[in-house]
Parts: structure tokens; sequence; C-alpha cells
């Protein structure tokens, strides 16, 4: 497990391993994410990496408006 320490700034520096696994690139966004005490860093996807993430997917069975919460 990698550790990191915020600076006096509150600045953090996401360890080497971590960035290149995650394939992760200077003036990446990221989303922190704080639920009960833990805080995650989640990058953001652009929009153009998800093209064809549904393809073939069946389109039977879709739910209408009035199905929906």
């Amino acid at each position: 497990m990698a550790t990191t320490t915020i600076s006096p700034k509150f600045q953090i520096v996401i360890p080497k391993e971590v960035r290149e696994k995650l394939r992760l690139i200077p003036s990446q966004r990221l989303q922190v994410v704080e639920k009960g005490g833990v805080i995650t860093l989640v990058p953001e996807v652009p929009l153009k990496s998800l093209k064809g993430a549904l393809k073939g997917m069946s389109k039977t069975d879709i739910r209408e408006k009035k199905d929906r919460l």
C-alpha cells in the first residue's frame, strides 16, 4: 500500500506506482469524494473515451419514464 503526506499547503503527491497503474497524466482532474471519514480520489473520464462502451447492448426491456423512480 502506498502512502503520502499532506504538505503545509494541503497538497498531496500521488505515488508514482499508483499514477502509472491508473495512467494518470499532469493536469488530469480528479473528483474528491468523502464518505464516513474516508477520502477517495476518482479520475474524471473524458466523454470521448466512453464512445462504444454500450455497443451490442440489447434495446429490449428498457424502462420508460413512467417506470423510473
